[in-house]
């Protein structure tokens, strides 16, 4: 990272007043920072892949980082985050946290841990192919219809299985701490290369989460999927799943790359945002 100079973008992505307020107050803190040079602020959906800049300043929560990756494409940059949402697995410094850690931003006192991304590349009955980018999931959902599914999985064109249930999503490590978790799959490490299938409210009782390896490609059909069965990606993009549909999931050439500061520990922060406090304590207590 050059030290004579720190160019940063930063994205808004969002009219929410506690957005605009922090933005107004960390806007003259930039500014005056020495060899901190702002090269441009943006809203959501912006392109800005071809932006000449070292590090991407996100305001808002996860789903405003989400949002960046696809802004940046493949021209992923180093991130980091200022959580204004709720619980922020990746944007997981507040406003001051920030300012405090902007010095060592400039001369480089950091690591940027790298994860896994996928193509989501979804493969229509007329021959047409939708492709995008995803950090968290890529789930096909039951939504408006209602109705369970029958959805047929293949690894590397091998038959896996068809699962009745009212949804399958198909999750990075990233993600797992996302829907996947509340579906109840697995929290995986956020460096492993792999990726977690989890049915949503399985018929059969047996069927169980998959983890398998990040290097091979998931495919994903609908066996006469009714009206309203959707195809969302990090719970921002929503498509429909019609008849003979093919919904293709791999390993992204693109890596999310989070910036990390010295200190930070991935089950201090699962310990954090989850509440997690250990054993409950069931013994009686003096006095009690």
């Amino acid at each position: 990272m050059p030290t004579s100079s720190l160019k940063l973008i930063v994205l808004t992505g969002s009219d929410r007043p506690e957005v605009l307020d922090t933005w107004s107050k960390l806007l003259p803190q930039l500014e005056s920072h020495d060899g901190v040079e702002v090269v441009g602020a943006y809203s959501r959906d912006e392109e800005i892949s071809s932006v000449d800049a070292d590090l991407v300043v996100v305001l808002g929560g996860d789903g405003s980082i989400l949002r960046g990756c696809r802004q940046l494409g493949a021209q992923q940059l180093p991130i980091v985050g200022i959580n204004l949402g709720r619980l922020g697995f990746l944007a997981d410094l507040s406003p001051d946290d920030f300012c405090s850690n902007l010095q060592k931003l400039k001369d480089g006192e950091f690591t940027v841990a790298e994860h896994l991304m996928f193509e989501c590349h979804h493969h229509r009955s007329d021959g047409t192919v939708q492709t995008d980018f995803g950090l968290n999931e890529a789930t096909i959902t039951a939504a408006g219809s209602l109705k369970m599914l029958d959805i047929h999985l293949e690894i590397d064109n091998e038959s896996v299985t068809t699962f009745s249930c009212d949804g399958l999503i198909i999750s990075t490590p990233v993600g797992s701490t996302a829907h996947n978790l509340s579906a109840g799959g697995p929290i995986l490490r956020q460096d492993l290369q792999a990726f977690s299938i989890t049915p949503i409210c399985p018929h059969t009782l047996t069927v169980r989460p998959i983890v398998d390896s990040a290097e091979r490609t998931y495919t994903m059909t609908v066996c006469d999927p009714p009206d309203g069965v959707m195809l969302v990606i990090d719970g921002q993009i929503s498509r429909p799943v019609r008849a003979e549909d093919r919904i293709v999931v791999k390993r992204a050439a693109a890596t999310f790359k989070l910036v990390r500061f010295p200190g930070h520990s991935y089950y201090n922060t699962l310990h954090r945002k989850l509440g997690w406090r250990g054993q409950l304590d069931y013994r009686e207590r003096k006095g009690l």
